[in-house]
């Protein structure tokens, strides 16, 4: 083997996880940044500019890839962002405007578990008993999570907890669609045009609400500069990277993000003075269980060679 071919073999999963811890850290604050965004900003402000943002972060690669972008994946980059940003934006949202972002950052740790569900049922994804055990495992969790008020209470459903739900379901959906769609195109541009096809139906949200006269208010460049680090940062420059980490790995180790990103949303919010109960612990501790089974043996799905064609 040779020198060169080594070192990919000891760098790739370096690199995987470094990047993976990366985009905990940023995924993992951007909840307590929709919780202060929504103080100025209304709920179709928050979850239309931060698409808007991203898609305005894109545009320098939109224009230098026009020509090179395969036409017949329009149609299938207008559905990712949909499915991948734009309804979760506003679910997340819509949601934390009556839950803490404490409980938002655990639920979304779900999502691996819809990657494999929406993997095995539309994409012809293969699972064995393990991961069916974990999937069970998360399963329960999120219930602990969806069944409680303030940490507290198990007697009544947070029904604004079933939009993070939702949320994590799009992204399973779109995280089959990357993976299966998108493998061959690097990732900063097919990230880019993603935001593309939703870009301007963000916009035009924008356009009847406050949002522009807001965001040029001197008096709010706190709530904005929230708002502009989940458009360019959490949505955008993370996209780029998360959808990297698929492409050196697969579906469902990148959508282990969420391993981590529980840690960093609950650590935010215990420092906002959010309450965290026992049961949201708990919750969120049964969750994680889930999660790891249902990685467990998910095996790299490219070689070395396959690694270095695409660095």
């Amino acid at each position: 083997m040779s020198k060169k071919a080594t070192r990919l073999d000891t760098s790739g999963p370096w690199l995987a996880w470094g990047l993976l811890i990366l985009l905990a850290l940023v995924w993992g604050s951007s909840f307590i940044l929709i919780k202060k965004s929504l103080l100025t900003y209304s709920i179709a402000e928050v979850a239309a500019g931060r698409v808007f943002f991203a898609f305005l972060f894109f545009i320098p690669v939109l224009i230098r890839s026009w020509k090179t972008i395969p036409k017949p994946l329009m149609g299938s980059f207008f559905m990712s962002g949909t499915l991948g940003y734009l309804l979760p934006a506003f679910f997340f949202a819509i949601a934390q405007s009556k839950i803490s972002s404490a409980l938002a950052g655990t639920l979304n740790a779900v999502s691996p578990m819809f990657t494999m569900l929406i993997g095995v049922l539309f994409f012809a994804k293969s699972t064995n008993r393990t991961q069916i055990l974990g999937l069970v495992i998360a399963l329960a969790g999120a219930l602990m999570l969806v069944f409680t008020r303030g940490g507290v209470s198990i007697s009544i459903i947070n029904y604004y907890a079933l939009y993070i739900i939702l949320a994590t379901v799009c992204y399973g959906t779109n995280i089959n669609i990357v993976s299966r769609y998108y493998s061959e195109l690097p990732a900063v541009v097919s990230t880019a045009w993603i935001f593309a096809g939703v870009g301007p139906v963000a916009f035009g949200i924008l356009y009847f609400t406050d949002f522009f006269e807001k965001i040029g208010n001197p008096s709010n460049l706190l709530p904005s500069s929230y708002l502009l680090s989940l458009g360019i940062l959490a949505s955008g420059l993370m996209s780029v990277i998360f959808n990297r980490v698929i492409q050196l790995t697969s579906a469902v180790f990148a959508a282990s993000v969420t391993y981590l990103m529980p840690i960093v949303a609950l650590s935010w919010g215990l420092l906002d003075g959010e309450f965290i109960g026992i049961q949201q612990w708990l919750g969120t501790a049964v969750i994680l269980v889930g999660v790891y089974l249902i990685n467990r043996r998910v095996k790299r799905r490219k070689s070395v060679l396959e690694i270095e064609s695409t660095l």
